[in-house]
């Protein structure tokens, strides 16, 4: 029996399991769909890929930390999941400013909220604080296109043109940053969530 005759419950499986090419087979099979979807919502192409490759980095994470119910229904999850994404982009829309010099990075610089009261003002302030060290501790090439892509919305395309890497290496620094991020905020017990 070919890996691709394989049902999506079992390819899962056989992903979490460490078998990286029925990964593939799942994302070759329900990519058009999955892009088409992001495509009729965003309306740019460079926009949707990029959303699109979110999409697949946070199906992966999600799947690596376990938290896929295993209910066979892979693909309205991984539609939920980008679904999820193109609202966070509108909303980014609305709140992010583009950040042009990376020398003097703060994060706390991407979010104007005026509504915030002073508790809430203190506790991001020092999650962000907590963040910027996290992100220091970074390597130099997961750290750039960490800011890059979050704080600066570049696209991968942009960001693989700037470095000169292919998008499948820019990508991948970016997976390699979001787990390093997590273990260093374990190892240094920062909690990142608000």
């Amino acid at each position: 029996m070919l890996l691709s005759d394989f049902s999506d419950q079992d390819l899962v499986k056989k992903y979490i399991n460490g078998d990286n090419t029925s990964f593939e087979i799942l994302l070759n099979r329900h990519k058009n769909r999955v892009f088409a979807f992001i495509m009729s919502k965003i309306k740019n192409k460079d926009l949707s890929e990029d959303i699109f490759q979110d999409t697949y980095v946070k199906v992966v994470n999600s799947l690596q930390k376990g938290k896929y119910n295993e209910e066979g229904k892979f693909l309205p999850w991984v539609m939920r999941i980008a679904h999820n994404l193109v609202i966070d982009h509108f909303r980014k829309q609305k709140k992010m400013q583009m950040i042009r010099s990376s020398n003097d990075f703060d994060i706390f610089d991407v979010i104007k909220d005026n509504k915030i009261n002073a508790d809430e003002k203190m506790i991001k302030d020092q999650i962000f604080g907590d963040l910027n060290l996290l992100i220091d501790k970074l390597p130099s090439d997961q750290r750039e296109v960490l800011k890059m892509r979050y704080f600066e919305e570049l696209s991968f395309k942009k960001i693989a043109e700037y470095f000169d890497i292919s998008i499948n290496t820019a990508l991948g620094r970016m997976r390699y940053a979001l787990i390093n991020l997590r273990a260093l905020s374990k190892k240094h017990h920062v909690d990142l969530h608000n």
